[in-house]
Order: structure tokens, then C-alpha cells, then sequence
């Protein structure tokens, strides 16, 4: 056998145990577990954009607490998955469940790492649209979820953060309605916008003790919430006798809200679901986005820079 076939030989089997060891790196990139040791709270983790979000971050090493409330549906939730996953009620408007909240979480595992601030409301859809006569109680309702629930969350979150001295993550859902106008009814759309800044403040007075602040603006994606909002609205007529009645939105009703967001959609080919905000979730949660602070982490596939004014 010649040197050169010695030296190619050589060469194929060195470059064959670094293919092998390429496809180690990226087997044990995929199957990394991102929040090991990490204790996390989903408000509005119950159902939709939460549900994904808590079964992702268990799967990724996270002792989650799931917060809502709806008891029975979180109770289940939890009792599905692992014992590191417990069920909270929690109304996030309410200061003193909020602080129960919290508490519970230390009592139960002695730390705080992440907390994700996802229960929103949309509110009625099918009356009041215009700002000229729309409902301020139905307005203030909204706020007192989306805003307050939001503000209360940073502030006992961040309490024991900063007392354990050790840095944290806080998350936010906001929505593309508070990126920009056109997106969404008056109320909501207020409340989104009030989460972006939220998350920009809150961002600027936690960096020195090491907590990250960021949020999510998704576009639509078809939880039962925004199929709930769209039914209301006459969105799917021939079919609201059909469905009026049942609590999770039927499986024709989830693919006819997809195709209409689809419609509308900036980038086609892709369908928007919950399981890719937990993703975006699990980015900011995760050590990969350690220098991420005072962001909103738009997932919109585009559409906020090509059209508003769709729901108005």
C-alpha cells in the first residue's frame, strides 16, 4: 500500500470521527436540557400559549408552578405531567393571590428563578369596538388583567430575586397589538402597549442586581381565547350554533381561525402555534439569552412591518 493511500485512509478516518463527533455536538445540543435546577411560574398556564409554555419547561429540567384560574383544568394539567410540576389558583389581578403565589412557590422550593407573566384577557369582541363608545367597565377589566396582573407579577417576583441576590428572569406576554396600532380593539390594544413599556422600565431598575426583564408580542395564534374572541365577534357564523357551546373551541373552529391568520400573515407557509411562543419563552428563560434584557422578542413572521389596521 502506497504513502498516499495511507495518508487518505488516515484522512477518511479522521474525518469520519469528526462527522461522529459533529453529530454527538448536535444530538446533545438538541436534546440539552436548558433549565436544569431552574424554578418557574406560568401564569395563565392552564391553557393555550401557558400550557405549551409549562410543558416545555418541564421537559427542560424546570420545576414549574402553574398559575390560573381554572382549577380544574390546571389541576389535570398538572397531575399529567411530573411531580415537579405543581397547580396554583391564582387571579393576577388580586394583590394578596399574587403574594400567595410567590409565597407558595418559596415554601415549596426555596427560590424563584423565572417568572413569566402570561394571563391576558381580549375582552368582549363583539360590541364596543369604536373608540367613540366603547364600554369602561369592559376597558377597565382588561386593564386590571393584562396591565395590573403584569405589574403585580414584576413586583413580587423581583422582591425575592433581589433578596436572594442572585439574579433572575422575568417574561411578559405582550402582543403585536402593542407594537402598533390597527391590531386589536382599543382596550387590549392599550394594555399590550402598557406591557412594552412595563418591560423596558422594570428592565432598567432590575439590571443591577442581574434580573432580566423582556417580553413576547406574538401574533395570532389559535388558543381557545382568541377563538372564544372570534366566535363572539361573527367571525365563523355559519358555524356558532355548532360550537356555541363547548368550553374548548372545536377542532373545525381552530383550523378556520389558523387559515384566517394565515390569510393575513406576512409569511406564508408557516402556521403560528402556542408551541413556538413557549420556544421563544424558553430562549429568554434559558442562560442563552444572559446579556437579553429590556427586549420584546417579536414572533410575527413579519406582519408588523407590512400591514395593520386588520381587525379595525
Amino acid at each position: 500500500m502506497g504513502v498516499f493511500s495511507i495518508i487518505c485512509i488516515s484522512r477518511n478516518i479522521c474525518i469520519g470521527r469528526k462527522n461522529h463527533q459533529l453529530l454527538i455536538t448536535i444530538s446533545t445540543l438538541s436534546t440539552k436540557v436548558r433549565l436544569d435546577g431552574k424554578v418557574a411560574i406560568v401564569t395563565g398556564g392552564a391553557r393555550g400559549i401557558g400550557e405549551a409554555t409549562v410543558k416545555l419547561f418541564a421537559r427542560h429540567g424546570a420545576k414549574v408552578v402553574i398559575a390560573d384560574v381554572e382549577d380544574a383544568v390546571g389541576t389535570a394539567l398538572s397531575n399529567s405531567l411530573s411531580p415537579s410540576v405543581t397547580y396554583v389558583h391564582c387571579d393576577v389581578s388580586l394583590e394578596e393571590d399574587m403574594e400567595n403565589l410567590i409565597e407558595s412557590t418559596i415554601t415549596r422550593y426555596g427560590q424563584l428563578d423565572i417568572m413569566f407573566n402570561n394571563a391576558g384577557v381580549l375582552g368582549n369582541q363583539s360590541k364596543h369596538k369604536s373608540i367613540m363608545n366603547f364600554d369602561v367597565d369592559e376597558f377597565d377589566s382588561i386593564m386590571r388583567v393584562n396591565v395590573r396582573g403584569v405589574a403585580l407579577g414584576m413586583k413580587h417576583a423581583a422582591r425575592v430575586m433581589v433578596a436572594r441576590g442572585i439574579g433572575g428572569c422575568i417574561i411578559s406576554t405582550a402582543s403585536v397589538a402593542g407594537v402598533t396600532g390597527g391590531l386589536g380593539p382599543h382596550g387590549y390594544t392599550a394594555s399590550k402597549h402598557a406591557i412594552v413599556g412595563l418591560t423596558k422600565n422594570a428592565a432598567c431598575e432590575l439590571g443591577r442586581y442581574g434580573i432580566r426583564v423582556n417580553c413576547i408580542s406574538p401574533f395570532g395564534v389559535a388558543t381557545s381565547m382568541l377563538v372564544n374572541a372570534w366566535r363572539m365577534s361573527g367571525g365563523d357564523e355559519e358555524d356558532e350554533e355548532e360550537c356555541m357551546d363547548f368550553v374548548m373551541p372545536c377542532e373545525q373552529e381552530v383550523e378556520k381561525m389558523e387559515e384566517f391568520v394565515r390569510g393575513l400573515a406576512n409569511l406564508k407557509g408557516q402556521t403560528l402555534r402556542a408551541k413556538d411562543i413557549a420556544e421563544a419563552a424558553l430562549y429568554l428563560a434559558s442562560d442563552e439569552s444572559k446579556y437579553v434584557s429590556g427586549h420584546n422578542l417579536v414572533v410575527d413572521g413579519g406582519i408588523t412591518t407590512s400591514r395593520n389596521c386588520v381587525g379595525l
